[in-house]
């Protein structure tokens, strides 16, 4: 009885700790009996204060009132769209019916287009305006796709834009007399960067999940490319969900090759954090020479770190753009204010918060530089926008998110359905294996390098063959076909073992 009711009293803990832990900004001119809204959100606090403030004036000066926000911040994208799930079937069981469901939350926002797509697939999001009677002057300035990413649909809202990339410490590249720096994904493979690459790990983290899945794509469409395939042609197989044989065969290669990438990406790596936000910040100390970054992240830290020191870069056809999505929940208790959220995080004025400059009297943000980029095509060329007024020059090619997405096209066939299974495959692969992926790695950089050591870096590259052969067909089949933990104790096992293999195979 004792031991039941402990476990009762934990499990309505873990309930309730987002609601303990619930993060209200400082309102000065909020009352009770005043709206409030609760929003379930990865941002950071900056974010959070920002369009907080600027909301509550925003809804003030257009219906009379300031509004105080409830933020849930519980963690990272995965750990709230665990939570939703989780609250969203237990609401489900006690109510019996999916349209009286609801979680006691307004809305999400932030986090990747995976997850709030994910989301709406359990049922958990809502559209918050009837069909056919959508804004349309609110979202005329927000495209559907571009690149082959998704920026909205009937359910989703992106709100900023992002891309992936590489941050470098320049003094700390000099010091491993590294000449060129890393421009590519490949460049972080080379055997100067062992021990000095700073990794979030992925199966924490939904954004560096994605930078990963950029790895893939990238090596995917060069391999196809390389097999004498066209754009064109690609665009019309894709289109038709299959192209021939070797078509798809290439694919495959392309796929095992961007796998390689992240594997050595894997090796040179210092550590593999749970938070996204400690590489630039330790690449900008100089703790790491160069790691796996989101730009905008990056970006702050340049600037805290001064430009001449660290260095952020998006890959030239590496990374796609991808959206920060708002969502509104099933069952929002404050369904109208929510909704009112998603108008003001739509509009020129809240998107400018994203890139304002506080300080100066053009601002609309108070204390923080959020260095964002708004999702907004206004906001870019050829549209005019007070540049003295933001953080980033959004007419620079080199940031300007549209010209980045002309330059890399999201084919979701490659890789989207194999978002967990790269998660799954890393772990094993570069973290459960790790120190045995380190150890071979260094014998392999210790004796000549790859070049030299041909067999090592076969054994090195192989992927598992259990619990079956694992290849970009056969891949998502296997995790529906077996249990999560056995399959990930089999590839674990076999990268050990092809480790060890590799290690003893290297030619003294």
């Amino acid at each position: 009885m004792i031991r039941h009711l402990a476990i009762l009293l934990a499990a309505g803990i873990i309930v309730a700790l987002p609601f303990i832990f619930r993060q209200a900004d400082q309102q000065t001119d909020w009352r009770p009996g005043d709206p409030v809204l609760t929003i379930i959100t990865p941002h950071s606090a900056a974010i959070r204060y920002e369009f907080a403030q600027a909301f509550s004036a925003w809804h003030k000066q257009k219906y009379g009132r300031p509004v105080k926000i409830d933020w849930l911040n519980i963690g990272g994208t995965t750990e709230i769209s665990r939570y939703l799930v989780s609250q969203f079937e237990a609401a489900l069981r006690a109510t019996g019916a999916t349209n009286a469901v609801s979680v006691g939350v307004d809305l999400f926002f932030g986090g990747g287009e995976y997850d709030h797509q994910q989301a709406f697939r359990h049922g958990l999001t809502v559209p918050p305006w009837p069909d056919g009677q959508e804004p349309r002057n609110l979202l005329a300035a927000i495209p559907k796709t571009m690149g082959g990413e998704t920026w909205r649909t009937s359910t989703l809202f992106g709100t900023a834009l992002s891309t992936f990339g590489i941050c470098y410490n320049r003094d700390r590249l000099r010091d491993l007399g590294v000449a060129a720096p890393p421009t590519q994904w490949i460049d972080l493979t080379a055997p100067v960067y062992f021990g000095q690459l700073g990794v979030a790990d992925p199966t924490k983290s939904g954004s560096i999940a994605k930078a990963f899945e950029m790895i893939v794509q990238q090596q995917i469409c060069e391999t196809v490319r390389a097999a004498g395939f066209t754009d064109e042609q690609i665009d019309e197989y894709e289109a038709c969900g299959h192209g021939p044989t070797a078509y798809e065969a290439a694919i495959a290669r392309g796929w095992e090759n961007g796998l390689h990438v992240v594997q050595l990406i894997g090796a040179n790596a210092r550590y593999f954090t749970d938070s996204a936000g400690k590489v630039p910040i330790d690449v900008g100390a100089g703790d790491a020479a160069a790691g796996l970054a989101i730009d905008f992240y990056a970006r702050f830290e340049a600037e805290v770190a001064g430009g001449h020191r660290m260095v952020y870069v998006t890959p030239r056809g590496g990374s796609s753009v991808s959206c920060d999505p708002i969502s509104l929940l099933r069952g929002a208790p404050h369904r109208q204010l929510a909704v009112r959220f998603i108008e003001f995080v739509l509009s020129a004025d809240g998107q400018r918060l994203w890139n304002d400059r506080p300080g100066l009297s053009c601002s609309r943000v108070k204390k923080y530089a959020l260095q964002r980029l708004p999702i907004r095509r206004d906001f870019y060329p050829p549209h005019p926008y007070p540049q003295s007024c933001s953080t980033d020059d959004l007419a620079d090619p080199a940031i300007d998110p549209y010209v980045l997405a002309a330059a890399f096209t999201y084919r979701p066939r490659w890789t989207a359905g194999h978002f967990n299974v790269h998660r799954d495959l890393i772990r094993a692969m570069c973290l459960d294996a790790g120190p045995e992926l380190h150890t071979a790695w260094a014998a392999i950089i210790a004796h000549g390098g790859p070049a030299r050591q041909p067999e090592p870096m076969a054994w090195l590259q192989r992927l598992p063959d259990r619990p079956e052969p694992l290849t970009w067909q056969s891949a998502r089949a296997i995790t529906k076909k077996y249990d999560r933990l056995d399959y990930l104790r089999d590839w674990t096992e076999c990268f050990r073992e092809n480790y060890r293999q590799a290690r003893e195979r290297v030619m003294r």
